[in-house]
């Protein structure tokens, strides 16, 4: 649950740790499966989804809220209760994940760790066709009023909510403005937002920090189309009146 930073933070929210989430947090030429909820129904949905994902792919995944959904109260529908798995289910389901010696198989050793280089390398080709598939496959995203739209905002998590409330002050003032949403941070719904490259006059891209996904909404469109950030900083939420005054004077002069 993204906090107010830097460092330690305080317990307002941001959506500062996209960064480190999407982009970094650990070692090597690898992806992390970032799923950004925008309600508390989605936090709990997201969980089942993200062990799916995680056992599908044998790849990290991780649920990246903020601080408004971390602390919101919404009514939950909670999935049935799943009866455990035996182990000899869980084996035979995940048998990568069974380790040590028996006598009907080869012991399991679970790393990414090779000293040769040659190996290391094939290692490394192996996991990178495995993200492109993750990629052709698993990209989640919500599209809203998105049909006539002539300008297009692009937020996730809580400022996915703020911003279809200013998508609905503009469209009262006759500003056809939709809404996309990234689900997926990665991976990333890249296709969905250079389609509208060439429909639409400029993309705001809102976040609750000085600008962090702006930079892939800029790779997906490659500059054909203007697309700038609006975000507040700290812990501060901004009203969807700040977000329709931002879309005038950024994107529309």
């Amino acid at each position: 649950v993204m906090r107010g930073g830097p460092g330690l933070g305080t317990i307002q929210p941001s959506q500062a740790d996209y960064f480190q989430t999407v982009k970094g947090g650990g070692h090597g030429d690898y992806k992390l499966i970032a799923l950004a909820p925008a309600s508390v129904q989605e936090m709990a949905d997201f969980v089942g989804l993200a062990f799916e994902l995680a056992f599908k792919y044998r790849n990290p995944a991780i649920i990246l809220a903020d601080g408004v959904i971390g602390q919101m109260m919404e009514k939950v529908v909670l999935p049935p209760m799943k009866p455990r798995r035996t182990d000899a289910e869980v084996i035979a389901q995940c048998p990568w994940a069974s380790t040590g010696k028996t006598k009907d198989r080869k012991p399991n050793i679970i790393t990414s760790l090779e000293l040769r280089p040659e190996e290391m390398e094939k290692n490394n080709i192996r996991f990178q066709a495995k993200y492109r598939i993750i990629e052709e496959n698993e990209v989640r995203f919500e599209e809203i009023d998105c049909e006539n739209a002539e300008y297009l905002i692009v937020a996730f998590g809580s400022m996915a909510r703020i911003g279809q409330k200013a998508m609905e002050l503009a469209r009262e003032e006759g500003i056809k403005v939709g809404m996309l949403r990234p689900i997926t941070l990665w991976p990333f719904p890249t296709k969905a937002i250079a389609a509208y490259a060439g429909k639409v006059k400029g993309m705001l891209v809102t976040e609750l920090n000085a600008g962090q996904m702006i930079e892939d909404v800029r790779l997906a469109v490659n500059g054909k189309v203007k697309v700038e950030h609006f975000g507040r900083l700290g812990g501060i939420v901004p009203d969807p009146d700040e977000i329709v005054t931002a879309l005038k004077e950024k994107i529309m002069q």
